[in-house]
Formats: C-alpha cells, structure tokens, sequence
C-alpha cells in the first residue's frame, strides 16, 4: 500500500503495514518508509 512520506515528502511503498484502530475509532494503516524508516499513516474509509 502507498502512503505519503513527510521525510521524505513523497508517495512510497509502506513497508511492514498493520492495521489499527485511532483514537477517534477511524480504520487506518501504519508502517515505516523503506528509505528513511519514518512512521507512515494511511486514513482509511470507514
């Protein structure tokens, strides 16, 4: 799955996605940036 890198400042490949579960109950997926390691988010629809 793609997600947007703040580090990095584009578009990649999450590497290890898990889903979670926010605070505010909303669907979203979690993983690092196979470049610089940082924490990606992806909001998902409910």
């Amino acid at each position: 799955m793609q997600a947007y890198c703040v580090k990095c400042r584009s578009k990649k490949e999450m590497k290890d996605p898990k889903s979670i579960t926010m605070k505010n109950g909303k669907p979203a997926t979690q993983g690092t940036c196979p470049s610089c390691g940082t924490k990606m988010f992806r909001i998902r629809k409910s």
